[in-house]
């Protein structure tokens, strides 16, 4: 299965649109934001995204809040999570991924890669090619 839809959702407008133009424009796939995490739960209604795209820091609700409510409807709780974050520790980007993230992307990223970014990071921890075997 392709990567071919994305639910961002971030409360910086500028990394929004620079998000947009990298999913959108330069990556060819279908994008949906929002701005913030009660937004989303109110907007997502029948979208199912194959990715979601969270901030971490967000006024009234972090990423991993968001993702958490998120998690108790069926059709989002298996849906794979990117957070992007500027706090780069290790420490916190362990916690992230000890917390069921697929990936860390920290801020400040390159929106002419980050498409290929999130395709290999899918490629490689979702949808991984299958061994062949011989016989």
């Amino acid at each position: 299965m392709e990567l071919k839809s994305i639910m961002h959702v971030d409360d910086d407008e500028d990394i929004r649109t620079i998000v947009k133009i990298a999913i959108e424009t330069v990556g060819q796939m279908e994008l949906v934001q929002f701005s913030d995490g009660p937004s989303a739960l109110e907007g997502i209604g029948d979208t199912k995204p194959d990715l979601f795209l969270f901030d971490v820091m967000m006024p009234g609700m972090t990423g991993q809040e968001l993702r958490a409510e998120l998690s108790k409807c069926s059709n989002y709780k298996n849906v794979p999570t990117v957070y992007v974050t500027a706090k780069a520790e290790d420490s916190f980007t362990n916690q992230l991924l000890s917390g069921g993230a697929l990936a860390v992307v920290t801020k400040p990223f390159d929106p002419m890669t980050l498409a290929d970014k999130l395709r290999t990071i899918w490629k490689t921890k979702v949808n991984p090619p299958s061994e062949e075997t011989f016989s």
